[in-house]
């Protein structure tokens, strides 16, 4: 099937947490879209692999995706075997995504660099007609780079999309990973995402890059390129503001 926007998610989970507004913005709009997880999260410190898959699937409902598939490479090593970025490049081809959407490579988690490398370079080689694999040479038009949850001095956004009409179903979306976020009757150990406060965090975020823009609620993403706007007074003072209009 193909896809209007394919995210890449390093584990079950990431997607929804750093993009998922913008997913189900997508959705709502009518675009067919998706999600390729890297891994099963095997190497989690909580949930299972099975019940991580329910959950998986569950969040795919909240998030209205067309197709949610998971590579299943080896979860804390992606990215450690030439046959991983195959496997991401014959995703891609399945999809024909007009966008691509993946990791920043500054993370803390190393999947998560390792993921973003992976799927910038697979981009690119999906597109080359002697690179063979099971579905033919396609390229993304644009990779769209998320930028993940941490403490680190994160890169300025290229722009920043107004998800206040979705944070509600996106927090919805994140908590259909029930393991792995705080639950006052787990037993597990507790982790850097599962710690009472760190939903607040996440809303936190979401505010901080909303204001900037005169919303609510934000996601902040990068693109390598400069934008190119054709109008600038109608996209920045709006529709009917245009060249020749409302003079």
């Amino acid at each position: 099937m193909k896809l209007d926007v394919l995210a890449v998610s390093p584990h079950p989970d990431d997607v929804e947490l750093h993009c998922g507004g913008l997913m189900i913005r997508f959705a709502d709009l009518g675009y067919a879209t998706g999600i390729v997880d890297m891994s099963l999260g095997e190497m989690g410190t909580r949930g299972t692999v099975d019940g991580r898959k329910g959950e998986a699937a569950a969040a795919a409902e909240v998030l209205g995706l067309s197709e949610r598939m998971n590579l299943e490479l080896p979860d804390a090593h992606v990215g450690t075997c030439p046959t991983h970025r195959d496997a991401l490049i014959d995703a891609i081809r399945r999809y024909q995504p007009d966008m691509l959407l993946v990791p920043h490579e500054i993370a803390r988690h190393p999947d998560h660099g390792a993921t973003a490398r992976l799927a910038r370079d697979a981009a690119f080689l999906a597109g080359l007609e002697k690179l063979e694999t099971d579905h033919p040479a396609f390229r993304p038009r644009k990779v769209v780079f998320y930028l993940t949850h941490h403490r680190y001095q994160e890169p300025r956004p290229s722009f920043i999309v107004d998800i206040t009409s979705t944070y509600s179903r996106k927090i919805e979306a994140v908590k259909a990973h029930r393991s792995q976020f705080h639950d006052p009757d787990s037993t597990e150990p507790e982790t850097f995402i599962s710690r009472p406060g760190f939903l607040e965090e996440v809303e936190a975020q979401s505010r901080y890059y909303g204001q900037l823009i005169g919303a609510r609620y934000g996601e902040p993403f990068v693109v390598r390129e400069y934008l190119s706007i054709d109008d600038p007074l109608a996209h920045f003072v709006g529709e009917g503001r245009g060249i020749g209009g409302n003079r």
